[in-house]
């Protein structure tokens, strides 16, 4: 009988005294998976694995250490203990029940690339918060990323501290990274699963070869960027070359988005002044001479005039700029131009279309601050995080509403200015929220 054939007859059993085998789920060549009851209204799932006696210890300290792991993206395992079937030692796993897994949506179709980006950022998440604990996942593929509800989680059932040996000395499939043949569990072997995964999700296709590590792959081609990229960075042969948690977040989150700002119009030059010809200097000159002239014999003459009336030169006196004499600037018994700020005001607001699936991770309310720089036309020129929050994803939604924002822009002296802007995003379970605030500079 084939290993599913002797797992359907268990159905109906009870394990270790407490949980009966309703359904078997599925399977591998090393464990068996059921749905269970249990006291608890929530579904549950039990994983079943033969092990002896020397590893059995191992196993269950570490599913007792993901036990007490908390994360919005990774299954929940509630206990773990031993029991005996048909005579045989086995390790139970009781863990949350999982709709689906992408295993099973693949091959009715690849995922888009628009759903791919939906899907790398929770089991990013997932992954630095694991490796950030010095824990290795060991087992990332289409099979291990469960759907709970509108959630989306990765599988804790085999999570071993990072650089611990393996004791699967074996590279059971091309998921696992070429260095797990010699019993390494790294980080960097993580990224490579992470990598063949992705490229399985996006093209339907699973290569039995280490043919991606390959520069510049055939099989690459058909993936559009920045997935092609983050495939390629994942997949190099020397663990070391591998790219980081990190790097793959800046690949689909960059810093700050630089966005082509409309031209300015040129800057009006003024006409070139020519310059006077000699003569017309000298008879400038010559005029200017005769009206002091004039003024002094003026002034001999008021002299009966009051000192204050005498101070002052007649009107009709003023000097008169010569025909052809450049224009006197501007005297500063004018009234000033007026330089007050004009305002400035959002015209167009963006607010994000957040799926229900990542509203129902929020716990609170989860901020994140963009900073914006708008041209003189109201459009968006740069926008940058300040604040980017716990979750990439979210940080990535608010980064890109940010961008399509619009204002009307302040006046400065009569004309449209540049402004900066600083837009306070706010997610939780019912929705999202912006509260835009300008800058002074």
């Amino acid at each position: 009988m084939t290993n599913l054939e002797v797992w359907k007859i268990w159905e109906g059993r009870v394990v270790d005294g407490k949980f009966r085998l309703r359904q078997l789920l599925g399977g591998s060549e090393h464990s068996a998976v059921f749905l269970i009851e249990r006291p608890s209204p929530e579904k549950a799932a039990i994983k079943l694995i033969p092990v002896d006696a020397v590893h059995a210890d191992r196993w269950l300290a570490h599913w007792s250490a993901a036990a007490r792991l908390s994360h919005p993206h990774l299954l929940r395992l509630y206990e773990s203990g031993r029991c005996e079937i048909n005579g045989t030692p086995h390790l139970y796993a009781v863990m949350e029940f999982a709709d689906e897994d992408l295993s099973q949506v693949l091959p009715q179709r690849p995922l888009t690339p628009s759903e791919a980006g939906d899907l790398l950022p929770p089991v990013l998440d997932a992954l630095s918060y694991l490796h950030a604990r010095k824990l290795v996942h060991t087992r990332i593929k289409p099979s291990n990323v469960l759907a709970v509800g509108d959630q989306l989680k990765l599988s804790a059932d085999q999570l071993i501290p990072a650089g611990e040996a393996n004791t699967v000395r074996e590279r059971r499939d091309i998921y696992d990274a070429p260095e797990t043949a010699a019993g390494v569990a790294s980080p960097e072997a993580d990224i490579w699963s992470l990598g063949l995964t992705l490229f399985t999700t996006l093209t339907q296709n699973v290569p039995f070869s280490d043919e991606l590590s390959q520069r510049d792959p055939e099989a690459l081609k058909k993936i559009p960027e920045p997935y092609r990229g983050i495939v390629r960075e994942c997949l190099h042969l020397d663990p070391k070359r591998r790219c980081s948690i990190a790097q793959i977040q800046a690949r689909l989150l960059p810093a700050a988005r630089s966005v082509p700002a409309e031209p300015e119009p040129a800057p009006v030059q003024p006409p070139r002044k020519r310059p006077l010809p000699i003569a017309t200097i000298a008879v400038v000159l010559a005029l200017l001479i005769w009206l002091i002239v004039a003024y002094s014999r003026s002034k001999s003459a008021s002299s009966s005039a009051s000192k204050d009336q005498a101070s002052q030169p007649a009107l009709a006196e003023t000097p008169q700029p010569a025909p052809g004499a450049a224009a006197s600037p501007p005297s500063p018994a004018r009234p000033a131009i007026n330089t007050a700020d004009a305002g400035g005001k959002v015209v167009k607001q963006v607010v994000p279309d957040v799926p229900k699936s990542a509203r129902n991770t929020v716990t609170g309310k989860i901020k994140v601050n963009v900073e914006v720089d708008v041209n003189p036309s109201g459009k968006v020129t740069t926008a940058k995080l300040t604040r980017s929050g716990p979750s990439h994803y979210f940080a990535n939604l608010a980064l890109k509403a940010a961008q399509e924002w619009e204002f009307s822009p302040p006046e400065v002296n009569g004309q449209a200015a540049p402004s900066a802007w600083m837009l306070h995003f706010r997610f939780s379970r019912a929705g999202a929220d912006v509260a835009p605030e300008r800058l002074k500079r």
